[in-house]
């Protein structure tokens, strides 16, 4: 099953690549700042039919047609361009993020970093992959030597002054902080050791059900603020090496 998911997985990403710096038409969702393209929406058609034709009984949860519940134990958490904003700037950074839950459950997640040519996947209790190379997360133990990683939400109006202060003293207290835009890549390049913590406010189930696998099987830990066990519709998201966790929790939580 995973290689079928990572089999859909490139499919979709070789439409995204192809449609990427092209013309195209885009629509808003929630604000101004929530786009859509008519690739997310070709991208997603791609995958949903996919999944219909593999697995007609599975249900699935999309990011813009929303959720197909079926009786099945199995549902597919899909975001056909996580990272829509850089597409539609012609910034190379965004993915295609699949996960698949049994009975609520993540069990596989494949992100594919397009135009990386890379693609991130996990299997429950069997690690993660980049292409064919097994990860694992840094061994950082100190919050002034880590490289992280944030996003902030696209109704930010509602989270300000206290997004700003935690991005202000995290900027103080870590080497450096970055914000690539795409939330399934953020948790790729910890699982990678490229990035040693990662936090963000309100996400999406679909932001998150593939990558916060391929964290945890790389030997990363995932909580909300306080360190408490998150499913994929929580809106706390603390991902980091484990080593450097509860720095960043005094932070989070202070």
């Amino acid at each position: 099953m995973l290689n079928k998911i990572i089999e859909i997985a490139k499919q979709a990403g070789e439409i995204a690549k192809d449609g990427f710096q092209s013309k195209f038409e885009i629509d808003y969702k929630s604000n101004s700042t929530d786009l859509v393209t008519e690739y997310d929406k070709k991208v997603e058609a791609v995958i949903i039919n996919f999944i219909r034709k593999e697995f007609p009984t599975h249900s699935i949860l999309a990011e813009e047609s929303g959720q197909s519940e079926k009786s099945s134990e199995f549902r597919w958490v899909i975001d056909p361009i996580d990272g829509t904003t850089n597409f539609a700037h012609g910034l190379p950074i965004f993915s295609v993020s699949i996960g698949v839950q049994r009975n609520g459950k993540t069990i596989f997640g494949v992100v594919n970093d397009v135009m990386m040519e890379t693609i991130y996947s996990a299997e429950l209790g069997n690690g993660s992959y980049s292409n064919n190379t097994k990860l694992k997360v840094s061994s950082n133990y100190e919050l002034k030597k880590s490289l992280l990683v944030t996003g902030f939400p696209y109704d930010l109006e509602n989270y300000l002054p206290n997004i700003s202060e935690k991005f202000s003293e995290f900027l103080l207290k870590s080497r450096a902080v970055r914000r690539l835009g795409s939330a399934a890549i953020d948790f790729c390049y910890i699982a990678a050791g490229v990035f040693d913590g990662y936090w963000e406010m309100n996400l999406h189930p679909w932001d998150m059900c593939a990558g916060k696998l391929i964290v945890e099987e790389a030997g990363g830990l995932v909580t909300n603020f306080s360190g408490k066990d998150i499913d994929i519709f929580s809106k706390e998201i603390l991902a980091t090496n484990g080593r450097i966790h509860s720095k960043m929790r005094e932070i989070l939580t202070s």
